[in-house]
């Protein structure tokens, strides 16, 4: 199995955090942002390797971090050529990427570089092979406009998914689905068969729907919440959460200042 991290995006409502840094590379409890998911990832037995995909702009930046970073796996850095927002190939354009430059042909998670998971990594991927099938994570949300910003999802009692929609304007589901996805290697090719249909190429949720009239799905459900580093708030958020769980008195960066909004 392979593991690809999520971070070739611009994170322009961060701004001017994230001008010149990218986001997963935010400072949170001391540490890099990056770090929370890559030490999850290495729980995982059957890995044997990480990517990390990311833009022209950052790339550098990344590999500085990588080489610094002691890992237990492999740790890749791939610059997929994009240097502006505009000309960005969105999350799933670079799954496929990624998929196609490394020649991938074996189970794959995919998780977004600008989340921290409350889960354990281990029982997620232990879900997917007693299922079988491609894999999402979900989770019970009691906010009607968080989960506008997130992928919702309907489960059968037996866990397979039946709807899922990314970012609805009406939320017909309390049930939430964070970036982490874990495919089985038949599902990579069909990357680029949706590509290549014309359908959206950037939140790695509007694969999901495409999938299901294709192949099944299950969802593997968790206790949340999970800490989604999207606005200079949530960002704040995060950061007191982990100054209050560890007792400092570290604060967060000037620009990030806390509002009603970013609290979990």
């Amino acid at each position: 199995m392979k593991a690809l991290i999520l971070a070739a995006g611009y994170a322009t409502r961060l701004y001017p955090l994230t001008k010149d840094r990218p986001k997963p590379l935010l400072p949170i409890g001391g540490r890099a942002l990056i770090d929370y998911l890559v030490d999850q990832l290495e729980t995982l037995d059957e890995l044997d390797g990480i990517a990390v995909v990311t833009n022209h702009r950052f790339a550098d930046h990344f590999r500085d971090w990588a080489h610094s970073r002691q890992a237990r796996l492999p740790l890749e850095v791939l610059d997929d050529g994009t240097d502006t927002p505009e000309n960005r190939l969105g999350a799933i354009g670079d799954a496929a990427w990624t998929i196609r430059m490394l020649g991938l042909d074996e189970p794959l998670l995919i998780a977004a570089a600008d989340n921290i998971f409350p889960f354990s990594f281990r029982d997620f991927a232990a879900f997917a092979a007693k299922k079988g099938t491609d894999c999402l994570s979900c989770y019970r949300l009691d906010d009607p406009e968080r989960l506008k910003r997130t992928g919702i999802v309907a489960v059968s009692p037996e866990g397979r998914v039946l709807r899922f929609e990314e970012k609805s304007p009406q939320p017909w589901s309390d049930l939430s689905v964070p970036p982490v996805y874990l495919y089985q290697r038949e599902t990579l090719p069909l990357f680029e068969e949706y590509l290549a249909g014309g359908n959206n190429p950037d939140a790695p949720g509007h694969f999901v729907p495409w999938l299901l009239a294709r192949r099944p799905v299950h969802a593997f459900r968790f206790e949340g919440p999970v800490m989604d580093i999207g606005t200079p708030q949530s960002y704040a958020a995060a950061c007191r959460a982990f100054e209050s769980k560890a007792g400092t008195s570290r604060t967060a960066p000037p620009h990030a200042q806390e509002t009603q909004e970013g609290r979990f």
